[in-house]
Formats: structure tokens, sequence, C-alpha cells
């Protein structure tokens, strides 16, 4: 098959479908971001079918809904509702203190003290406000992580007994899922709560910069905080010379407060989370530990990474109880219990809600279900830094290329093949992406973009380019075959469609041009004409009836010249020639256009050979039907019709020319198209055929030469004659005689 070669209405439209899918890509991220998070989802729930490693020490203590009526059912000597005292956390955190828990986590906020809960009587007949002894229990363990959002700051109580903060913000997608997890957020020095609080500053609109701290003003202006180079603030900037007793000069302006899930990875990987490097621009967060571990998360500009979500609340692999089970256990081991299992022990815990229809309860959609405990986003986001296994989501400059490739490969497929064809291919190609991303997803966790690349790149362009083939290709092709379906054979239209730039318009090229009239056909026409009339005449037909005599013997008349006429066309043909036009009983065609034969001469000259054969064979056909056309004449005679006249033989006279001439279409969209050659050696191959006479082939001395240097064998068959002078020429013209009778 003939390769296609790219036009330049294809290749623009290419670019230009790719350019508008790159800039909407660019410009408008969010425009399909929720079709390609529903891909994301897609793969995530995929992966669960293949299980990756993952930690061995993640529990959770889940304050259920049993848990909930046994505290309220004096579990604890005392009826305690919904929100307990702090107190019924402190013993919590003792039992797993006491088991061996590596870390305790809170997913449960702590924002004020609680005076008014109940005491607690110590061992020695002591009592302890309930928030002392929470703290008491929070110091002693050592491990404990409390609870901190942007909004909700845990008291001075708690915070400083605690080992850390950890950020159990959830901010969810448009779409009202849990996809991404925020790695950090800043509690800010009490001087910019209280500057932000008087000022209507918005902190989350502060530009931090390595020299300074821009905070954002409600009348438009900005109010700059100058940093040193420890990055420390001037505390003075804020309230002048008289600086608070519990406060330094010189301090930091905010505090990097962690996702609660790092802050309990960091604890196993012994991680130095005060000395990470933050590089947002650049799009990662890189820890070290003081064992040599290194972990780098891959983030966005706003510092948020995208959860790897592979253990649910109820995975064997997270070790679980209920509050209510460690309630109890400490209360056997108060007690004096010995031997008492130590489910705990070394585990990373997180206690949080798995109550239902309550205030407590922390329900919500994530990739795995639509349905999920939140709580267990920690567990996930720890064991995705312990594992060092993250969602790598591709850049944008990394989907521009992918696109792009897709874009080329889906353009050149649609262009090289057939339709059907290349739809097949381009769906092959897309479920192979497909599959590729859905693999590098699940074994590697990297995110390829689909929406884009798949839809836009490919669906998109696939489909434009289809309906411009169909629209302007295909249209330019059927005008090729009204054009040229009867001038030349099938065979040759179906190559002509497949040649991607040929002219129609003008075009100066060397062409054999062909002249064959049917010579004895207005002699036979006449005497036609004349049986009638005569018959007419003398049986004093009358004028409506005479009429159809003459109407039938002119259909008879048009028959027999349209018989040898198609005799010649069908030689024309067969020989690859194109058929121009029959102008009355001459056929007139050419070779060498519109698609090339280097051989032009020679074929013209087969040509008019075969068709001159076939034209012997008529006459002799025709001659066979004598006898029984007389019959028929007499009994028409019978009848008091016209007879019928014997057929008569016609020969045909044949001129050639080979030259240059101009070729192309003549007309125009209104009336029509012809595909024609006009010039001199046109003319002289319509003379030619004028001077070759009856049953003859008649060349000029240029066709001769030609075939001299394709065909000498048929040259040597030919036979010179004396030069000729014709109309329009001055000088006389060589020419040959080329003799077509089979030997015997």
């Amino acid at each position: 098959m003939q390769s296609k070669r790219f036009k330049r209405a294809p290749v623009i439209l290419a670019g230009i479908v790719l350019a508008l899918v790159c800039g909407l890509r660019v410009w408008n991220p969010d425009l399909l971001e929720r079709a390609e998070c529903m891909t994301y989802d897609l793969r995530v729930r995929h992966a669960q079918h293949f299980p990756a490693p993952a930690a061995t020490n993640l529990a959770f203590v889940a304050m259920d809904d049993s848990s909930i009526a046994a505290i309220r059912h004096k579990l604890l000597g005392l009826p305690y509702g919904l929100y307990w005292p702090r107190h019924v956390y402190g013993r919590v955190v003792e039992e797993l203190s006491v088991q061996g828990a590596k870390s305790i986590a809170f997913d449960v906020l702590f924002g004020e003290l609680r005076p008014d809960h109940a005491a607690v009587q110590m061992a020695g007949g002591g009592m302890m406000e309930s928030d002392d002894f929470f703290a008491l229990q929070t110091h002693q363990a050592s491990n404990v992580i409390a609870a901190f959002t942007v909004d909700v700051t845990p008291p001075d109580l708690f915070a400083t007994n605690s080992l850390a903060l950890g950020d159990i913000s959830t901010e969810k997608d448009s779409d009202g899922v849990l996809r991404r997890i925020k790695s950090f957020n800043l509690k800010w020095h009490p001087a910019f709560k209280s500057a932000a609080r008087q000022m209507d500053i918005n902190l989350g609109d502060a530009r931090i910069l390595p020299d300074k701290i821009i905070l954002p003003l409600p009348n438009g202006t900005n109010y700059p905080v100058a940093l040193d180079r420890d990055g420390n603030f001037d505390l003075t900037d804020f309230v002048g010379d008289e600086i608070p007793k519990n406060m330094k000069r010189f301090d930091k302006p905010y505090e990097r407060i962690w996702d609660l899930g790092i802050v309990m990875a960091a604890q196993e990987l012994n991680l130095d989370l005060a000395h990470a490097e933050v590089d947002l621009p650049r799009g990662k967060i890189a820890f070290r530990g003081t064992s040599g571990v290194e972990r780098t998360i891959p983030v966005d500009r706003d510092g948020f990474f995208y959860i790897n979500w592979q253990l649910t609340a109820t995975d064997a692999r997270v070790t679980r109880a209920s509050i209510e089970d460690v309630l109890k256990q400490d209360k056997l081991r108060l007690k004096g219990g010995t031997n008492l299992p130590a489910p705990f022990q070394g585990k990373l815990v997180v206690i949080g809600s798995a109550a239902q229809g309550n205030d407590l309860s922390d329900h919500g959609a994530t990739p795995l279900e639509n349905d999920t405990l939140l709580v267990s986003k920690h567990w996930n986001v720890a064991n995705s830094v312990i594992k060092g296994q993250f969602i790598w989501r591709a850049p944008l400059w990394l989907e521009i290329a992918l696109i792009l490739v897709l874009g080329v490969f889906t353009a050149v497929i649609t262009w090289r093949l057939r339709a059907v064809a290349a739809s097949v291919a381009v769906v092959l190609l897309m479920a192979v992406y497909f599959g590729g991303a859905f693999f590098v997803f699940t074994h590697f966790r990297w995110w390829l973009p689909m929406v884009y690349p798949l839809g836009g790149a490919m669906l998109a362009l696939h489909g434009i380019l289809l309906v411009h083939l169909v629209v302007f290709e295909e249209h330019a092709k059927r005008r090729v075959k009204s054009v040229f379906s009867k001038m030349i054979s099938p065979e040759i239209v179906n190559e002509l469609l497949r040649v991607e730039e040929f002219k129609i318009g003008g075009a100066h090229r060397e062409v054999t041009v062909f002249f064959a009239d049917v010579r004895g056909f207005t002699t036979l026409t006449d005497q036609m004409q004349e049986s009638v009339a005569e018959f007419v005449r003398k049986n004093q037909v009358e004028f409506s009836v005479a009429e159809k005599y003459f109407e039938e013997s002119a259909r008879e008349t048009l028959e027999i010249v349209n018989v040898y006429l198609s005799a010649v066309a069908e030689a024309v043909k067969d020989n690859g020639g194109t058929l121009d036009k029959y102008i009355g009983d001459c056929v007139m065609a050419f070779w060498n256009a519109p698609t090339p034969n280097e051989k032009h001469a020679v074929a013209a000259v087969r040509a008019a050979i075969d068709a001159q054969r076939a034209i012997h064979e008529l006459n002799v056909k025709r001659e066979a039907d004598n006898s029984a056309r007389e019959i028929d004449s007499r009994a028409r005679v019978a009848a008091g019709l016209p007879p019928k006249l014997l057929n008569v033989s016609l020969q045909l006279g044949t001129g050639i020319n080979t030259g240059l001439v101009t070729v192309g279409l003549m007309g125009s969209d209104a009336h029509g198209f012809n595909y024609t050659v006009f010039g001199r050696e046109v003319n002289l191959a319509s003379r030619l055929e004028g001077v070759s006479g009856s049953g003859r082939i008649i060349i000029s001395d240029l066709t001769y030469f030609q075939l001299l240097r394709h065909a000498p064998e048929l040259a040597a068959t030919c036979v010179e004659l004396f030069p000729v002078t014709v109309k329009g020429l001055k000088d006389a013209v060589r020419i040959y005689e080329v003799p077509w009778q089979e030997n015997k």
C-alpha cells in the first residue's frame, strides 16, 4: 500500500487540537480534575487486589458505640455521657503506656480545659482534677501525640506534657472525597495571632519569604515583619519595648505542626521533623533520621500530598480494640491483675472514633469506599512514610509531554490507516495506555494522567481528524471518482485515489493523444433514414406513425454506433488510457495523465491495435447475423413495418501523436468538469486521424521514436509513409502506419 504523506490542513488541525488540550490543562487545571480523580479512585480500588507490604505495628483504639454505652453504664464507677471526662482518656493512656505502646496519637481534639469535670480519686485517697490526671498520664507516658488543627490548639497543660502535636485537619476535594492531606499547618506565635485579631488579618494568606513575612491588610496594603538570618522576628515590632515575661524578644514566628500520621512515622523511624527540608516550589519535603533513614514526600505547592490508601479500619494488619476493652484491662491491672496480655506493645496507636450516628461520628468518602472511618487516614499516612511508598502524581510538564506524544501517535495512525482500521488501532492504543497507567499505579504508585491524554489527545483528536477526512478528504475523493470513473478503468481510479498529490488543475505534460473515428457511420445513418422515408412515401403512412418509424430507426442507429464506440473505449481503458470524450462517432483518449505511464506511447498504440481487432471481430459477428436479419426484414414488410437493412461493416480510422500539451480540468462546479488535454499536439493527432482512412492506424514520428525506445519489436513492424501536410502546420509531418491484422 502506498503510504500517505501528511498534508498541511490535517497537520495544522492536529496542532490546533493539541494546543487547545494543552492550553486547557495549563490555564484551567480544575476543568476536568474531578473526572481525573475518578480514574484515580478506580486505580486505588484496583490496587487493593495486589496488597503491598505494610507496617506491622499499626494499631487502632476505637471509641465505638459499645464503649459509649459501657461508660454510660458505670464502667468507671460513675455514669458519664457522650463527652467523657478527661480522666477517661488518661486511663487509656495509662494502660497503653504500661503495655509498651511506642506512640499514642489522639484523633480527638481537646480545645479547652474542663474544670467542671469530676475529679479523680487517687490511690492515696487524694483527689485530682480530671484535666490534671490526663496531663499527668500524658507526661508519664512521654509518647503521646496531641491533636491539633488551625482552629483548635490544645491548652498548654496538654501541649507541654505531650511529646508533640499532630495535625488532624481534613480537607476533602470538591466532590467530597478525601484523597489528600496537608503535610503540615502553622501554629503561629501568639503575637501574630493577636495582631491578626486586631487588624483583621487572615494568617492563611501570609507570604513567608526568607527575610520577612508579609501580612495582607484588609485595605489592600501589606504589613511586613522582618526576619533575621535565623528566621526569628523581633517581638518589639508588635508590643513595643514592654515584652511579656513569658515571651522572648526574638522568637520563631510560627511552628510547623506536622500531620499526625507523619509524626507517628517519625517516632518509628526517628526522623528529625524540626529540621525537615521543605521545598514546596520543587514539590518535595525531605526528612532525615538519626540512623541514616531518609524519606522524601512528593507535595504540591500548598504542601498537600495524596494519601496512599491501603489499610482500612478492618484490615487484619491493623491491631484493633475498643476503648472499653482497654479500660477493662486497666481496671484489672489496678486491682492487681498479672500476666495480662499486651497487644499494643511496640505499636503506633491511634485513638479515634468509630461511633455511628452521634457527634463523635467521623465517616466520609475515600477512594476506597464511600463510607470510611476517616481516622484510618492517620495509619495510612504513617504506613506510607514508614514504607517510603508515596503517591507520585505526574507533574504538569510530563502530562503535557504525554498529551503531545499520544496525540502525535493518534494523528499518524488516523492519517495512515483507513477509518475503521484507524479507529481500532486508536482504541487499542488507548487500552494499552489505560492498562499501563493501572499497572504502574498498582505496582509503583505512579499516577499517570488519563483524562486529558485519552480523552483530549486521543479520542477527541481522532474524532476531529476522522470528521476532517470524511468531510474534506472523502469529498475530494468523491470528486475525483465523479470526474474519472467513466474516463479510466476502476483499477486506475483506485490507484489515483491512493496518490496523495496529483494535479487535476492545469499542468504541462508529455502525453500520447489518440483519436479513432468510426468510418461509414454517416453513410449508414443516411441509408437507414432514406429506407424509412421511402417506406413512408410508398405506403402513405400517417404522420404520427411515420414519426415513430423514424424514432425507431434513430434508436437503432445510435445502438449501432454505441456498440462500435464501446469496443474502442474498452480497448482504451484496458490499456490504461484516459477516455476523454466522444465527438460524434469519434473517440478521443490520452495516456500519461492523470496517472503517469513512462510507456504511454506504447500503451496508446497497443490500444489502437486492440480497437481495430475488436472492430474487425464486431464486423464479422454483424455480417454473420445478416441471414437472420434478412428473414426478420421480410417479416416486418409483410406486417406493414419498415424493413431493416442488412448489417454493413464499419471501419476505424486512428490517429496518434505524442508531445507536450496542457492537461487539466475544464469547466466549473455549477456546470460540471471534464478532464482533458489541448494544444498543438492534440490538433496534430486529430489531423492524423483524418488522413488515416479506413481500417488504418497512423502515428507521428514522435510516437514512433517512443516505440523505438520502449518497444522496438513493435516499432519494427511499422511502415513509414510519405510525409503529409496537415491543416494548421506549415511543415510536412513524417508519419508511420501500424499494422494490426493478426498473422494467420
